[in-house]
């Protein structure tokens, strides 16, 4: 596979705030960083400077780039919560912040309390009656800002549910104006509620601007009068207010595509963009891993609505090729896939095809009468250019599938090729539509690999066996049916390998003794 020309990928980046994800060559996304200019902050990697290539941990990161995927937000708060929410969703291993399972602070707030008040929380519970606030990213700005909105607003800040006259004894906040003092009654439960409505309003962003302007006039005002002190204080409000209610998204954690994604959106984008009669609500993609020619295996990955359909992922071992040659392997997986799928759609109509109609219309006809077994996808997508999309063609055009919409997507350039149109599809690096195609490609990758890996590890078990005194080909391959593993084995006294036709009692108690040594 073909690294992609991430220089030329770069100035496509925009000039905006957002995240970037670096991946290794086998699709795992090894650093998730933050930028407030993210083709700046790219330029710096694919670029690097002496000064940055002098530390060791940096110089190892770049050397295992081998791709990258951006998220454009709205600003740097929004950025950092992204961030922070990939990081513990991925865990990248040149991370070091947000591994751990620390969340952002929220603001909860319980309206059922007789007298209300703001406090920070980590863990959302919801409950009828109790508002949530945030995340926040920086938890210091929150804390001095929840304390100038208590003193603001003249909330509470006592920690008893209903306080009464012992904690009032205690409280100088009434003395210094600070709060409304509801606890000996000197506001009622309603004109209470209406400050803490007022405050809700604030932190959830309305009034925002028109509060700011003012605090900054009142800050202009001091400093003309020579009054620095308040001026100074009133510039960390500012600060603080402007971290704390910048609008942010929230970005919640699990196994899906991330929130900056519209998989409605996306999908209607990518169905424009690739001329379908409708959008893909579901894709299957392919790919070929062969690491190494010992074991050449594919996947196929299943998306539905723009979201991983994890139960309908199949992974296959290639039969009918020799040495490492993906046309070949991507026509065989693709012949048994779709050939499958024809077989058991026959088999639930309990007749032929009608050769008036064609096979697509036919099988999509079964499925909205709810007859077939298993629904042919809306759109293929094979990973590779055009000799991976014409093998794969080929065999659908044999099963007469070829109305079946296909497409490759090959990886320098990402660039997306039709079936016998010479000119690629080119679709902006920053668009849903081809952010798309890159999950379900870096899914079908993923998949592919660690199936691969599967089996490099269980032949590395299998070759132990090697050693064994005795041991032929055909013995070691008797022996492992037999026993299904070489724990299996191990664990076998003389007499059970001895019931193996071929092998003697005494070559079994060899082998014995050797696993014993």
């Amino acid at each position: 596979m073909e690294q992609p020309d991430l220089k030329k990928r770069l100035k496509d980046v925009p000039h905006k705030p957002g995240v970037y994800l670096h991946k290794d060559r086998l699709g795992s996304i090894i650093y998730v960083g933050k930028a407030k200019d993210l083709r700046k902050r790219l330029a710096n990697y694919f670029s690097p400077s002496r000064k940055t290539m002098a530390d060791r941990k940096t110089r190892a990161l770049i050397a295992s780039i081998w791709d990258f995927e951006i998220h454009i937000v709205r600003n740097e708060q929004e950025s950092l919560l992204l961030e922070g929410k990939l990081i513990k969703q991925y865990r990248p291993r040149y991370n070091v912040a947000f591994r751990d399972d620390k969340r952002f602070l929220l603001v909860k707030l319980d309206t059922n309390e007789p007298w209300p008040r703001f406090i920070t929380t980590r863990i959302k519970k919801e409950a009828p009656g109790v508002k949530y606030f945030g995340p926040f990213p920086h938890s210091s700005a929150l804390r001095s800002t929840i304390a100038w909105v208590n003193k603001e607003f003249g909330l509470r800040v006592c920690r008893p549910k209903v306080p009464g006259e012992q904690d009032y004894k205690h409280c100088n906040a009434d003395v210094i104006r600070n709060c409304a003092a509801p606890c000996v009654g000197r506001i009622d439960r309603s004109d209470y509620m209406s400050l803490v409505d007022s405050a809700a309003e604030l932190l959830s962003g309305k009034g925002r601007r028109e509060k700011l302007k003012s605090l900054k006039e009142e800050m202009e005002k001091a400093a003309a009068r020579l009054d620095f002190e308040k001026a100074a204080r009133l510039r960390d409000i500012i600060g603080n207010l402007e971290k704390t209610l910048s609008p942010t998204r929230q970005f919640t954690r699990g196994r899906g595509v991330p929130t900056t994604v519209r998989p409605v959106e996306d999908l209607a984008e990518l169905g424009e963009e690739l001329g379908l009669v409708r959008p893909p609500k579901i894709m299957e993609c392919f790919d070929i891993s062969n690491v190494s020619s010992n074991h050449i295996v594919a996947s196929m990955v299943r998306f539905t609505n723009g979201a991983p359909d994890n139960q309908n992922y199949r992974r296959y071992r290639i039969r009918t090729v020799e040495g490492q040659d993906d046309f070949a392997s991507m026509a065989e997986v693709v012949r048994r896939r779709y050939g499958r799928i024809l077989r058991e759609n026959i088999e639930a109509a309990g007749e032929e095809m009608d050769s008036q109609e064609g096979n697509v219309d036919i099988l999509r006809r079964m499925a909205r009468e709810g007859k077939s077994p298993i629904i042919l996808p809306d759109l293929v997508i094979v990973d590779g250019g055009k000799g991976q999309l014409s093998s794969a063609y080929r065999e659908l055009k044999a099963l007469g599938l070829q109305d079946l919409p296909i497409v490759g997507l090959a990886k320098r350039e990402e660039e997306i090729f039709k079936p016998g149109v010479s000119e690629p599809i080119l679709i902006p690096h920053d668009r849903g539509a081809l952010k798309l195609m890159q999950r379900i490609r870096d899914e079908a990758h993923r998949f592919a690999n660690g199936y691969n890996d599967l089996l490099r590890r269980k032949r590395i078990k299998e070759s132990y066996l090697d050693d064994c005194p005795g041991i032929t080909n055909r013995r070691k391959e008797a022996l492992l049916k037999k026993f299904g593993s070489v724990e299996k084995v191990r664990e076998a006294s003389p007499e059970e390998i001895a019931s193996i036709p071929g092998i003697s009692l005494k070559a079994a108690g060899v082998m014995v003794d050797w696993f014993a040594r």
